[in-house]
């Protein structure tokens, strides 16, 4: 009998710089564990727990900081597929849904990647089209998918 397998609820962050708008410089990460995988932050989402009060969590688990403006919210869930890799891992799912909020950070944050449970080895700011060129393969799509609606509603 085969293994139902499903998708992980998740919510994701395109972090923003404190000089948004005037400057669009999006934070990106080196996660520690995968050599030359950068993303935006993200997290699964707890039972019981609202997707905002995950994002504001998640941020603080993996950045450091909850100081952050929602900027706006991709309208729908989103959804892909573990590579093979990482499928192992991540058993009983397949990948992960998200939803995705476009936030910017308060003047008054900062960024701290060695939290208790560090994800993260390395960050920086760049612009949308460095985020895309440094982003993981198999997040691309999703990647592209959600920077296209935040620039078509001119946020990005």
């Amino acid at each position: 009998m085969s293994e139902k397998k499903s998708y992980r609820p998740n919510v994701a962050m395109i972090v923003m710089s404190n000089k948004y708008p005037k400057k669009k410089e999006i934070f990106i990460a080196q996660r520690n564990d995968f050599n030359d995988v950068w993303q935006f932050p993200q997290g699964g989402i707890d039972a019981g727990e609202e997707v905002q009060e995950a994002m504001f969590r998640e941020l603080e688990e993996e950045i450091g900081t909850k100081k952050v403006k929602i900027i706006a919210e991709y309208p729908e869930w989103i959804s892909y597929d573990f590579p093979s890799k990482i499928a192992k891992k991540m058993k009983p799912y397949k990948g992960q849904t998200q939803k995705y909020f476009l936030v910017k950070l308060k003047k008054n944050a900062t960024i701290d990647i060695n939290t208790s449970h560090p994800e993260f080895s390395n960050f920086k700011f760049v612009n949308v089209e460095e985020a895309l060129c440094m982003s993981a393969s198999f997040k691309q799509e999703v990647y592209k998918t959600v920077i296209k609606h935040f620039k078509k509603e001119g946020y990005l």
